[in-house]
């Protein structure tokens, strides 16, 4: 539950607004009350105890919105003290939710919401079932403060990393997945019989069993880590045969079957700027985000390097390169990953009543030469401060040396 620690008014004025859900706003307002949106557009009376911010020659937007990562989760990926988003031993871990292990004190948090990115989605990593994966809003004292949805979707890895963790064949993946996810159904069936022991022994604890009772109910989602076109299929089948809601992740092959992605109805969170060939991905491309856009999938872009999330607006810049329209690589880092975490309602746009994630940019969020000047976070100003710039300060005038 979102909580709102700031009772205040507060109007951009004067900028070019994309709401994202409607065209641009030229000289509109963006008035925020008390952490929601009040009002936009070009006719907003402003109250006279807000306080004013003059975005004239600025763009403003929604907060973007990262598709994955471990904000939160990971510090120093080289020092396990400072990993939190996998547990060990356990290759079946669907009731592992890494909301818990989030550290609001994080230094990368900082770094990332600086450049405009205002919420995110941290994933579990490791395993064939990885755990349950939360959205966050990159600010707040407490875990409690911070998470916007949890669960969104329970992961599983469905790539080439995932077949360590079911006896080395991608088809075995499949197996195992199918076995669990039919021993849940069958717990669910005869919960009295287990607890007495009265049933053949089931692939999984009775934790992760019901854990994994929500998605295949599809009140939350199965999200597919699969790059080559046939886990990508593999993952499609899945979710045929379970009625499940699938998010594929990834998705590197995803262009070659895009309209087979398109007809199912499944989103995919894709990475711009990888274009390097592995044996998991030999037909990968920079184009696949655009030509999965054309096809009508709908797709939110991410940076999986967690130390790296900042560059979002760099992967979405690369993806209009490669093909996709401007509004379209908006909505992608906006509205699309809200919608597809399913809190459109509350977030991805510029609404009367969403959450008032807002960005004032110099220019074109997309272009390297545009500065972020002011982040709002759930109606609250947010300094544009982190321990690069504190660090920058306190070096930018050395000592004289003698």
């Amino acid at each position: 539950m979102i909580a709102f620690l700031l009772a205040q008014t507060i109007a951009i004025t004067g900028g070019t607004v994309y709401p994202v859900a409607g065209p641009k706003l030229a000289k509109a307002t963006v008035l925020i009350r008390d952490g929601r949106i009040a009002a936009v557009g070009t006719d907003v009376s402003v109250p006279s105890d807000a306080t004013r911010i003059d975005a004239a020659g600025k763009w403003v937007t929604p907060g973007l919105i990262d598709g994955a990562g471990q904000l939160g989760l990971v510090e120093i990926s080289a020092v396990p003290g400072t990993r939190e988003g996998s547990i060990q031993g356990d290759t079946i871990a669907a009731a592992f939710s890494v909301a818990e292990g989030i550290n609001p004190a994080s230094t990368l948090i900082p770094v990332t919401r600086i450049e405009g990115i205002t919420t995110a989605l941290a994933m579990p990593a490791g395993n064939l079932v990885s755990g349950q994966a939360v959205l966050i809003d990159l600010d707040g004292a407490t875990i409690e403060q911070m998470l916007v949805k949890s669960p969104v979707g329970v992961v599983a890895d469905l790539s080439e990393s995932g077949k360590d963790d079911a006896g080395g064949s991608r088809a075995r993946i499949a197996e195992r997945l199918r076995q669990v996810f039919r021993d849940a159904l069958e717990y669910e069936r005869r919960k009295a019989d287990f607890r007495r022991a009265q049933m053949q022994h089931l692939s999984a604890s009775d934790e992760d069993l019901e854990a994994l009772l929500p998605m295949l109910h599809g009140q939350v989602a199965l999200i597919a880590q699969a790059n080559r076109r046939s886990d990508i299929e593999t993952a499609l089948r899945l979710a045929r045969e379970f009625k499940l809601k699938l998010i594929v992740a990834g998705g590197a092959e995803g262009w070659q079957i895009a309209g087979a992605i398109a007809a199912a109805g499944v989103p995919v969170l894709v990475e711009p700027m990888d274009n390097i060939p592995g044996y998991d991905s030999l037909g990968i491309r920079y184009e696949n985000a655009a030509i999965l856009a054309r096809a009508g999938v709908k797709v939110a872009l991410l940076e999986t390097d967690t130390h790296k999330t900042r560059n979002l607006r760099q992967q979405a810049g690369n993806a209009v390169s490669y093909g996709m329209t401007w509004d379209q690589a908006l909505r992608a880092v906006t509205l699309a990953p809200a919608e597809i975490f399913g809190v459109a309602d509350r977030y991805g746009s510029l609404a009367p009543g969403k959450v008032a994630n807002v960005v004032v940019w110099s220019g074109d969020p997309f272009e390297f030469t545009t500065g972020v000047e002011h982040v709002f976070i759930r109606g609250k100003e947010i300094a544009l401060k982190s321990r690069q710039t504190e660090l920058l300060e306190r070096y930018r005038k050395l000592p004289p040396t003698y």
